[in-house]
């Protein structure tokens, strides 16, 4: 019988806790746990269960990765997740909901929103939030996405209709640039700064519309698969996920996950919870989904999609 040795040229490695960087394909054997374990890469993409949020709640946003995220807003609560708790960290300014965020866990914004001056916009920088320099439009139930210093606010209800506006974020101002083509609110969006960005569903009824920003112009895309408000969203302009969301058969109905490749959206999975009003952060790899409406819910899943790094354990018969 051919060995491991004989195919790879080297024995399987022996230690003692499993290797904190490994490469793809490598095999080792953990002599604490007894067993045989591989690195490779998932072939099906899931969802399941993280740590709870301290505080349930629906309509806030969200910044940072799969593993160091920030919930922000719905009231003045703040909470950031390390990959497996959250904890309460220093709140808003001011306390509000339908909020569009961007960033990460540790350089963030916070911009927009409802019970509160609609313009509003706030500065995280890991300790502390300051409010900085208002968009030009107070508007509620926006999105938003990119960085501190490169961030681009999208859509809304400037009260008292939609909006189409878009306005992008320097670091110190907000500037006013060409329209989404379509005016919708509760609508979502991915943007990894403020030249490239995506713009997708929206309410009244639910849109599967999707919109593609180039830094000029909104071009209008493949839709989704299925139109939703409400959704969380994870990703950058060429790589999305639209998570969950209300759609036309009522609220709370849909928990369908979408991936977004650049040019067509593809169903790859459905939460655990469905539920509309959910925060997202990460990758389409590597996702996070908080919260969720009816009633304000606590529930945390984390995301591993097609072709995301994963350690097996080889079974021993």
């Amino acid at each position: 019988m051919t060995t491991y040795k004989e195919i790879n040229g080297t024995n399987i490695e022996a230690v003692s806790s499993d290797p904190s960087n490994p490469v793809e394909g490598q095999v080792w054997y953990n002599t604490t746990s007894n067993t045989v374990k591989g690195f490779g890469r998932s072939a099906t993409a899931a969802w399941s269960t993280g740590g709870n949020l301290n505080t349930g709640r629906e309509l806030f946003a969200g910044a940072g990765t799969q593993t160091a995220a920030l919930a922000i807003g719905n009231s003045a609560i703040v909470e950031s997740y390390n990959g497996s708790s959250w904890t309460e960290v220093n709140d808003l300014n001011t306390g509000r909901q339908k909020l569009a965020g961007a960033g990460t866990q540790t350089a963030a914004l916070a911009m927009g929103g409802v019970e509160a001056p609609a313009g509003i916009t706030e500065l995280w920088n890991g300790t502390n939030w300051t409010e900085v320099n208002d968009m030009n439009l107070g508007k509620t139930q926006l999105a938003g996405g990119g960085t501190t210093t490169s961030a681009i606010a999208m859509g809304g209800d400037a009260t008292p209709g939609l909006s189409a506006q878009t306005e992008l974020y320097n670091g110190t101002n907000w500037t006013e640039v060409n329209d989404l083509n379509t005016a919708r609110k509760l609508l979502s969006g991915v943007a990894a700064s403020s030249s490239s960005a995506l713009a997708f569903g929206s309410s009244t009824p639910a849109k599967a519309l999707t919109e593609l920003w180039n830094g000029t112009n909104w071009t209008e895309v493949n839709d989704l698969n299925l139109g939703r408000q409400q959704m969380g969203s994870a990703g950058i302009a060429t790589a999305a996920l639209a998570i969950g969301g209300s759609g036309p058969a009522g609220p709370n109905t849909p928990g369908t996950t979408e991936s977004w490749n650049g040019t067509n959206w593809t169903e790859v999975a459905i939460l655990n919870q469905a539920g509309a009003g959910i925060g997202g952060a990460g990758t389409t790899s590597a996702a996070l989904a908080f919260g969720r409406d009816t009633p304000p819910s606590a529930t945390t899943e984390e995301f591993n999609g097609v072709g995301s790094p994963t350690t097996v354990t080889f079974d021993n018969s």
